[in-house]
């Protein structure tokens, strides 16, 4: 008595295997690919090896990382990676918020203005940076167009004064155009009536961005923020054909420390540990973005 109908039961079953079977691919790639690399990262931090690979790792507690935390060098990268992170996450974000809603307003061919700006993000990250590395370049043509118009033609990557905004510049010029298509699609996405309600009251763009715009295009700039701020963590590749790290480690991040800790030195461990530490440094930007743009819930009235 009280038990449900046979096929009821047998419905609900057919349901949850189906589930199963349509998550099951996504779940393992998560497992495989995710967490148990990140797993595996954390214990290979706990253990020391040798030079040479001749005997296995014996474990060392947290032994890493007091040598990355002792060592000056480090230090100074995660303090680099820090404020490379604190500049260009939110600028890249507002600049592609500005593109965006700029190409949603009334404009000529506003389709044509979307696919010339989104352009840059369809091209691999390889070849950006190489036609950026020969247009930076010392004799290259951005400096030909500057000494054209009687200026000082500027050393860019091979400076260590310049070498990281330049790097800034070419993920920029990758990433404003992905971001913006999120947001355009967040924009689009809000009631034309506020906007009505906002020109009968007389209020000006300015006012109606940070009143309507903004708030209710919190859940896509939070992505947007969280997503460019993971991307720009573990910026590797315009490094590495870039700059190498250089000139001077100026443009050494956390993530090309690792690869070169592991792949260069040798030391596997080592580099495991300077993930780990990128990772919860990570989670903090992202914790703080979390907290910054959560919406807020509706009080409950006391009666």
């Amino acid at each position: 008595m009280g038990s449900p109908p046979p096929r009821r039961l047998s419905r609900r079953h057919k349901e949850l295997a189906w589930a199963v079977i349509f998550l099951a691919p996504a779940i393992i790639a998560i497992l495989t690919l995710r967490i148990a690399p990140s797993i595996g990262a954390v214990i290979s931090s706990l253990h020391r090896g040798f030079p040479g690979g001749v005997l296995e790792p014996v474990f060392s507690g947290f032994r890493n990382y007091a040598d990355l935390l002792a060592n000056e060098a480090f230090r100074d990268t995660v303090v680099r990676t820090v404020v490379f992170n604190v500049i260009i996450n939110p600028l890249q974000v507002a600049i592609a918020l500005m593109v965006a809603v700029l190409v949603t307003r009334k404009i000529g061919a506003p389709g044509l203005w979307r696919t010339l700006i989104f352009i840059p993000a369809t091209v691999p990250i390889v070849g950006s940076s190489i036609v950026w590395g020969v247009a930076l370049r010392p004799e290259g043509p951005i400096n030909a167009i500057i000494e054209a118009l009687g200026g000082t033609p500027q050393p860019f990557f091979t400076s260590g004064d310049q070498a990281l905004a330049s790097i800034m510049l070419v993920l920029s010029w990758i990433g404003i155009g992905y971001w913006m298509l999120f947001l355009i699609s967040g924009i689009q996405s809000i009631p034309e009536e506020y906007y009505e309600a906002a020109r009968l009251d007389r209020a000006g763009p300015i006012r109606t961005f940070f009143s309507i715009t903004i708030p209710l295009l919190k859940r896509p700039l939070l992505f947007v923020l969280v997503a460019d701020t993971v991307a720009n963590f573990v910026v590797f590749v315009p490094i590495q054909m870039l700059t190498n790290g250089g000139p001077q480690n100026s443009t050494t991040m956390q993530m090309f420390n690792a690869y070169r800790t592991t792949y260069t030195y040798g030391s596997k461990n080592l580099g495991a540990a300077e993930v780990v530490i990128l990772t919860l440094i990570m989670l903090v930007f992202v914790a703080i973005q979390f907290r910054m743009l959560r919406e807020d819930r509706p009080t409950r009235s006391r009666r």
